[in-house]
């Protein structure tokens, strides 16, 4: 086999198994639907609830770093601690053992009639979740013809003096074979791939288990740049989480090395009493390993914390999605106080959609991705106070309520429907610009400064409305009314300028649609601001 025939063999089974396992993952995530950002939420109540949630979450995503990242997005938006997120990083770091174990099984024979299998379920069979069951057998067959191929093309590996060379060095010398993991694993970006690949050298006789272990070490600290990188430039939530993920797999390696030798006895031994396979034997050592890590640093993940908050200090701006005031008792006790508790979380509502309205400008101004990640955060937290509003003040309306109450009630849900459309507005806002920066539209100087004066214009108007709703003031109601006019005209403006540039020139086509485009959003931002107005003003006082 000619060193072309390797690196086609090689790679391409690289794609294969990279491949296999992100659309397995996908097809599990269908197949789980919202469960699995739920049990996140409601399942980490404290440490051990949280590696037990990250552990299963990890098996159903068939990726530590996609825990991770849903993780970071809890903790942003205020539904996990720190403490708590740490737990479910090390439940994922147990749950990633799995991959090896499924690849322990070798049945790589069996991978093309299993990709077979599940072609005829996406296929043939024209239903949902036949789709999404088809997506994760083809995705796990995919993964075992993949490192068939690699393991194809790593055979002539057996024959070169240099290769043999470098296992002994690893035997000899741990720390190399944790360095040369830990470098393949931030080249391919999964430890499932590296581990997977390691199992298959093993299996082949190229390296022996004193070579094999140290390597696999490595591969554990590798997986943790992918999460490292995924927060660069994101929340001070991000980064903490991202940087326990590399301690804690650095402390478990640190302590591993001390015990290198009797643990590979140990392992040696379990091999030979449960008579294992020579791939099942790295994956028993992965899930040993991860396992007893856990339950080392368990009872330490306060001080854990504390490390992360010290080397990243400042105030983490975490966004509190869930409601602060919807008290189901005073339903019960007062339904005038519920009306005021309900009125309490709209404003809350409220405050999102005006912050993440200017995270969505400075989004325009800047291009800085932080900016587009908070305001569709900003976002889920609205529609989650929308669900949750709604739900609370139907239940207030089958209580007795008198007229001024009536009113109020029905004023909170027009505003909540309003507050909610605010939120789809600045998040379409967000997805133009993304449009613009994917393809490389350079909207031009003059018609930057007019999306300013817009978005400020835009920003001052749904202010004045939720203030007006906050004190219940008609003159302040009024005063949005009059600024909503002049929104419209400025749309109209800003419009005929657009058609000017274009036809000057000094505007593309593709420019002139993102622009228009978020202007017509900011002028039915506009529209809903009015909306919220016109409630506190009243029919009557109109």
């Amino acid at each position: 086999m000619d060193i072309q025939q390797i690196l086609f063999l090689f790679f391409g089974g690289l794609g294969i198994f990279l491949f296999g396992i992100k659309f397995m993952g996908d097809g599990l995530q269908k197949v789980a639907g919202n469960r699995l950002r739920d049990i996140l939420d409601k399942f980490t109540s404290n440490p051990v609830m949280g590696v037990i949630a990250g552990l299963v979450v990890t098996v159903a995503l068939q990726t530590s770093t996609g825990t991770t990242v849903l993780t970071i997005g809890l903790v942003n938006a205020g539904f996990m601690t720190l403490k708590q997120a740490i737990g479910v990083i090390m439940g994922a770091n147990i749950g990633t053992t799995v991959t090896a174990f499924i690849i322990g099984f070798k049945i790589q024979a069996y991978a093309l009639p299993i990709i077979a299998i599940g072609t005829f379920f996406i296929f043939f069979i024209k239903n949902k979740k036949a789709h999404n069951y088809g997506q994760v057998i083809f995705g796990f067959g995919a993964l075992f013809y993949g490192l068939s191929l690699m393991g194809d093309a790593m055979k002539p590996l057996r024959t070169l003096q240099a290769f043999t060379d470098l296992t002994i060095s690893m035997s000899e010398n741990p720390i190399l074979g944790v360095v040369i993991g830990t470098v393949f694993t931030v080249i391919v970006q999964s430890s499932s791939a590296s581990i997977g690949l390691l199992q298959t050298l093993y299996d082949q006789g190229t390296m022996d288990i004193w070579a094999a272990l140290p390597v696999l070490f490595g591969d554990n600290i590798g997986t943790t740049i992918t999460a490292v990188l995924a927060s660069i430039g994101a929340s001070i939530a991000a980064r903490r989480a991202a940087l326990t993920h590399v301690i804690f797999n650095l402390i478990g390696t640190f302590i591993i090395l001390l015990v290198l030798v009797p643990y590979t006895n140990f392992i040696i031994y379990i091999s030979a009493l449960l008579d294992l396979n020579r791939p099942m034997q790295i994956a028993f050592a992965h899930g040993i390993f991860n396992t007893a890590n856990v339950l080392i640093q368990l009872p330490f993940i306060a001080i854990l914390a504390l490390i992360v908050t010290k080397i990243i200090p400042g105030k983490d701006s975490a966004i509190e999605y869930k409601a602060q005031h919807l008290d189901p008792m005073f339903i019960q006790q007062s339904p005038v106080i519920a009306l005021g508790q309900a009125k309490k979380e709209v404003l809350r509502m409220s405050e999102f959609a005006e912050q993440g309205l200017l995270e969505a400008s400075q989004y325009a101004k800047t291009n800085q991705k932080k900016h587009a990640e908070l305001t569709v955060q900003f976002e889920d937290a609205i529609n989650n106070l929308d669900h949750k509003i709604t739900d609370y003040l139907i239940l207030i309306s089958a209580k007795s309520l008198s007229a001024k109450d009536s009113e109020l009630h029905s004023m909170l849900m027009d505003t909540v429907r309003d507050i909610e459309r605010v939120g789809d507005h600045m998040e379409n806002i967000v997805e133009l610009i993304d449009y613009k920066i994917t393809n490389k539209v350079t909207i031009s100087d003059q018609a930057m400064q007019d999306l300013d004066v817009m978005f400020e214009l835009t920003i001052s108007t749904l202010k004045q409305a939720i203030k007006a709703l906050e004190n219940n003031d008609i003159i302040e109601a009024r005063s949005v009314m009059l600024k909503e006019e002049k929104i419209d005209k400025m749309e109209r403006k800003l419009r005929k300028n657009h058609i000017l540039r274009v036809n000057e020139g000094s505007c593309t086509g593709a420019a002139g649609i993102v622009f228009v485009d978020i202007v017509s959003n900011l002028e039915r931002i506009g529209d809903h601001a009015v909306n919220i107005a016109e409630a506190v003003i009243g029919e009557e006082n109109l």
